[in-house]
């Protein structure tokens, strides 16, 4: 399992977003939000992280990037005990052992008593929206609020992987910050340094990530190359038979299953837009399976569906855009 933005020390996401953040703080310009875009697995919320530390006192470190601070300092400790007075995460929360589909409006409302107050022990009070996609309607709304009425000394980092879904009313109160895709030396150095992953392996995560720093730590080994490679079959050909969907589900249920379910449905999600883009006029079959294939992992967190039964409804829409798209180039 990857690390968690928060403690995430020596990764730097995008020098350039780092070295206008600074910029602006510098300047005594900052400004009160910032839209943080790109897709997932960028750095966004690690990025999020360090420029909450850096506004939080924390000592810098050079060595860690522009943006870097020492983990050994008080207040590097207290964000990774998730216990510093000065920051607010706002993330979808757990109930029941169950990730909520959505960040309600009873936690976004919590911002703007979180704001009213001067900041504590820091400078400055800072809260992540982690991710700003995630927010219901009623608690965007809320969110709005703050973005309206910007708090003094105050500053909200919204991390973003589809910014066109977010209401344009927040989109135009923010500063913007785009996170690239790593290219895949930087992804292939990234994962050998990192983790110590044999030339092989981090040659096979760098490409498999999509330029993902996320994506290519975690697909850094043996089972993810053999997911990847199982992924691409069964939207190329689909599954030999069912004993091997069987087998596939019954491995769900051991100690790393639930991060073998969500590799495996990254890589087939993967192997979707592949397909979407080069399949012509069945492309928008593909298309809407990558969608499919990013729903039901959720449905998973947020309900009560087995990984087996998602598997199930996975194979049975693959199946489905196999055949649809056949008919179209037909």
């Amino acid at each position: 399992m990857s690390e968690h933005p928060r403690d995430a020390f020596d990764t730097v996401p995008a020098p350039g977003a780092e070295a206008a953040f600074l910029d602006a703080l510098d300047r005594g310009r900052l400004h009160h939000a910032w839209l943080l875009t790109g897709a997932q697995g960028r750095g966004k919320a690690t990025f999020a992280f360090r420029a909450a530390r850096r506004l939080l006192g924390a000592r810098p470190d050079p060595q860690r990037g522009p943006l870097g601070a020492r983990p050994d300092d008080p207040v590097s400790r207290l964000v990774t005990a998730q216990s510093h007075p000065d920051l607010m995460v706002l993330e979808r929360a757990i109930e029941g052992g169950k990730l909520k589909k959505s960040i309600s409006v009873d936690q976004a409302r919590e911002l703007p008593e979180f704001f009213s107050m001067s900041p504590s022990v820091a400078a400055w009070r800072v809260a992540i929206v982690d991710a700003a996609d995630d927010l219901n309607p009623n608690a965007a709304n809320a969110l709005l609020k703050i973005l309206e009425e910007p708090p003094e000394k105050g500053v909200v980092f919204l991390v973003s992987h589809a910014p066109g879904r977010l209401l344009p009313t927040i989109r135009s109160r923010c500063r913007r910050l785009a996170f690239p895709a790593w290219t895949e030396d930087r992804l292939f150095d990234l994962v050998r340094d990192r983790l110590g992953a044999t030339e092989e392996a981090a040659r096979a995560a760098a490409a498999m990530a999509q330029g993902s720093p996320g994506q290519a730590l975690a697909l850094a080994g043996a089972a993810a190359s053999e997911l990847d490679q199982l992924a691409r079959r069964w939207i190329a050909e689909g599954p030999r038979d069912a004993a091997e969907t069987i087998s596939l589900a019954d491995s769900f249920r051991k100690g790393d299953g639930a991060q073998r379910f969500d590799m495996l449905f990254d890589r087939l999600r993967a192997a979707a837009r592949e397909q979407a883009v080069t399949a012509g006029q069945g492309g928008v079959r593909w298309a809407e399976l990558w969608s499919r294939l990013g729903e039901l992992p959720d449905q998973v967190a947020g309900l009560n569906l087995d990984r087996g039964e998602a598997l199930a409804v996975a194979v049975s829409e693959i199946e489905r855009a196999r055949r649809q798209s056949g008919r179209a180039a037909a």
